[in-house]
């Protein structure tokens, strides 16, 4: 790994100033997007919600019934 991350300082070293600054941006940005996307864990608190219409509708009449109601 110390290799291509000695590629990589070389690569950004031969930039000038401005491209080095949008590469330290983008990298910034790429941790962030990162972090932000571990932080999230699946809920299941929506789960049974649909519940008291499983008499009324097929499931996948529920499906299309849940896609017109988050549509609202």
């Amino acid at each position: 790994m110390k290799k291509k991350n000695g590629r990589l300082h070389e690569l950004i070293d031969a930039l000038p100033p401005d491209a080095q600054k949008e590469v330290e941006d983008f990298a910034e940005f790429l941790l962030q997007k990162k972090r932000t996307r571990k932080q999230h864990k699946l809920r299941m608190d929506w789960a049974g919600g649909l519940r008291e219409y499983r008499d009324r509708y097929t499931s996948l009449q529920l499906q299309q019934k849940a896609l017109e109601w988050w549509g609202d």
